[in-house]
């Protein structure tokens, strides 16, 4: 019998893959410094997403507060230069959005998986969000300020999420798993278009 968290999980995962959030391409200025460090603050499915990474390594401790945003922005700037190169890549719009709803379930669910899984599952993530931004730099543009300015934002983000994780501490560890709920609730909220 499947365990109730995996079924859930599973079931959130394909819900996502099968709707598009439509929350990158094309939208805006991606030339700047400005422009890339506004952008993850600039919609609930960044934030949460970003934040989402920094609770779920507060959670773990360990190697996880340090492995896993490093993870995500070394994979990003990955993701984004594939994007700024044109190289297509299936799926990025559902992945953002499985993103969303997947970081959130595993905040929520105090999901406690080795560092080097985590690393992949948030990994896989970063490409997704990565290839959305770097396919937004205009062509005339070089788009490494651009980058530079949404990894910084990137990282800043997951800084907020590592504190709170670490300031609420065991003993306040409900509220940062309540966060996760919230993170999982914009995502399908997101993929119903009600956010």
């Amino acid at each position: 019998m499947i365990p109730a968290k995996r079924l859930s999980l599973s079931a959130t995962l394909l819900l996502a893959a099968a709707m598009p959030a439509y929350a990158h391409v094309g939208i805006g200025t991606a030339s700047s410094f400005t422009a890339g460090f506004m952008h993850p603050l600039s919609g609930l499915d960044h934030m949460t997403v970003m934040i989402a990474v920094g609770l779920w390594a507060a959670i773990k401790g360990g190697k996880a507060v340090l492995a896993w945003p490093a993870a995500f922005v070394g994979v990003m700037l990955v993701g984004g230069a594939l994007g700024m190169l044109h190289m297509p890549l299936p799926f990025v719009e559902p992945g953002i959005l499985a993103s969303v709803v997947t970081l959130g379930l595993l905040v929520a669910l105090a999901i406690d998986l080795p560092v080097s899984v985590g690393v992949a599952i948030i990994g896989l993530f970063a490409l997704f969000h990565g290839h959305a931004h770097g396919t937004e730099v205009p062509e005339n543009a070089g788009g490494l300020e651009y980058m530079a300015g949404f990894a910084i934002a990137t990282l800043l983000l997951h800084g907020t999420g590592i504190a709170a994780g670490l300031g609420l501490g065991i003993r306040f560890r409900g509220l940062a798993r309540t966060a996760g709920a919230a993170c999982a609730a914009i995502g399908i909220g997101l993929a119903f278009g009600i956010v």
